[in-house]
């Protein structure tokens, strides 16, 4: 890293303020990082997001699972009717 060379002190006081401010940004964004994983690993985050991914996941798939179950059905019923 190069040396700066200053050539009075309010040059070296807005470096010191930038820095100061830099260093409170990344603060900041720390607590949020932190605040938001704490969020996330919530157990009502967590079984919302469960439950959503399910609801998804079912909605995309619906016909595809009612054409695997209309044939089980039916051949339950058949079975059934017939005593085995």
């Amino acid at each position: 890293m190069a040396h700066k060379i200053y050539t009075s002190y309010n040059q070296i006081d807005k470096e010191l303020e930038i820095l100061n401010l830099e260093k409170e940004v990344s603060y900041q964004r720390v607590i949020l990082s932190l605040k938001n994983t704490k969020e996330s690993l919530a157990p009502t985050y967590l079984i919302s997001n469960v439950f959503s991914s399910f609801k998804t996941g079912i909605r995309g798939s619906y016909v595809q699972i009612l054409n695997s179950a209309i044939p089980l059905i039916i051949n339950w019923i058949i079975n059934k009717k017939r005593g085995r």
